[in-house]
């Protein structure tokens, strides 16, 4: 485990050129755009070509769909314990992102005119879900559910097969549950070139949204544009910040929580006030590593994508957090120190206080989406919500009388930007 020292001669370089890890290499670059740029010309071939290629599976273009009666018997066959954690979970999720549905409103302004704002849902959205090294059904309650909360008239969604073209009874017995008939055996860049620019029996989206490895982010990126995205939700990531009240134990079972997605492209952070915690919480994770089914690939992530940091104050603590935006943020610290803390950091993904607040809860099940920016794109992201599945029309209505106030301002600023036809358009109607 590498440990900085905050305040050192080369913390700041030594920090930045850590979270550069997380930056897309240019061989993945040039390859997502060389796959791109096949899916577009090639279409369906090109697809078939990328699955069989990257998965094992050899599908033709009819076998893309997945049958709505697949779904409904894979829903039969998921045993109760599983049924009744998808209804408790999605329980939570309906709850919490019902708070967020955007409602249309009108006001007059100070020229009388109504002015106001309406709110539709995107009509065709795509949604990925990783499934790859492990089949992440969460994500299809984290993802679909809000598009239905929104109102989205379609909603499509991409998951890679295995080589046998067959889906995990679980992510499919998950989109049964929502309502989803719309979903596709296609997986990594090819869906989402798939997504943006459509093929012969695949039509385009508006937008796409999901979380996806490093190849998948890049080309949500390279696609924006012609499509919509959501962000850019990458490799995972979790920040835990220790005081002398965390419990060692839970720490480590959290870091190692996080590290076992095993792309070997996660970031773990901890951050911790004295050398004695830090050294206390490494010990532990290796202890606790043996006890995990995924610990080879979790072990490559500890080796490569593990940073300690020991601070001083709560103050540095935030302002690594804060340069940092990690995606889960772990606070195992003092209630009065998570009250400071969760005030001052401003670009965590999702915040999780207190020693019995593992990530795994705001993965899974607490009502939050799960879908968060990683890679420091929380400085300028934030976490997928209703809202995001939603567009915003303004609404201007004027009439004679206000127009007449409106029009010397009109003018003015038309004399300013040298834009007559702008001031007579509005000076005609009062004239």
């Amino acid at each position: 485990m590498r440990t900085l020292q905050f305040g050192s001669k080369t913390f700041s370089q030594d920090l930045a050129e850590f979270c550069r890890g997380a930056e897309v290499p240019r061989e993945i670059s040039d390859a997502v755009a060389a796959i791109l740029a096949d899916v577009k010309v090639r279409g369906d071939e090109a697809v078939a070509y990328y699955a069989a290629k990257f998965d094992g599976a050899k599908l033709r273009a009819r076998d893309f769909r997945v049958k709505p009666a697949d779904l409904e018997a894979a829903f039969k066959r998921l045993p109760a314990a599983e049924k009744k954690a998808l209804v408790a979970a999605h329980e939570n999720i309906v709850a919490y992102n019902k708070r967020g549905l955007a409602e249309n409103w009108t006001a007059k302004n100070k020229h009388g005119a109504i002015v106001g704002e309406k709110f539709d849902p995107i009509r065709r959205v795509g949604l990925y879900v990783p499934g790859g090294q492990v089949p992440l059904v969460s994500t299809v309650l984290m993802t679909v559910t809000l598009a239905k909360i929104a109102g989205c008239p379609e909603v499509a969604v991409f998951t890679p097969s295995n080589a046998s073209g067959k889906i995990a009874d679980g992510m499919l017995a998950a989109l049964h549950l929502l309502g989803v008939d719309e979903v596709y055996r296609v997986g990594g860049v090819q869906a989402i070139g798939a997504m943006a620019y459509g093929t012969a029996t695949i039509r385009a989206v508006d937008k796409v949204y999901g979380p996806g490895n490093a190849y998948v982010c890049e080309a949500k990126r390279q696609v924006f544009g012609t499509v919509g995205v959501d962000s850019l939700p990458g490799p995972s990531e979790v920040m835990v910040i220790a005081d002398d009240t965390a419990r060692v134990d839970f720490a480590a079972a959290d870091l190692l929580a996080q590290a076992e997605h095993g792309s070997g492209r996660e970031k773990i952070y901890l951050v911790a006030t004295s050398a004695k915690i830090l050294t206390a919480i490494e010990t532990e994770v290796k202890g606790q590593l043996a006890l995990i089914s995924r610990s080879e690939k979790t072990r490559n992530v500890l080796e490569h994508g593990f940073l300690a940091i020991e601070v001083k104050s709560l103050d540095q603590a935030a302002e690594v957090a804060n340069y940092v935006a990690p995606e889960h943020l772990e606070l195992l610290v003092s209630d009065s120190a998570a009250k400071k803390l969760t005030k001052a950091i401003t670009t965590a993904g999702a915040i999780m206080t207190g020693n019995y607040t593992p990530t795994a809860l705001g993965d899974f099940t607490a009502g939050p989406s799960h879908v968060l920016p990683t890679g420091r794109a929380g400085r300028f992201f934030s976490g997928l919500r209703v809202a995001d599945f939603m567009r915003r029309t303004s609404l201007i209505q004027y009439d004679r009388a206000a127009v007449k106030k409106g029009e010397p301002i009109v003018a003015a600023f038309a004399a300013m930007e040298q834009l007559d036809a702008h001031g007579r358009s509005a000076r005609v109607r009062v004239l």
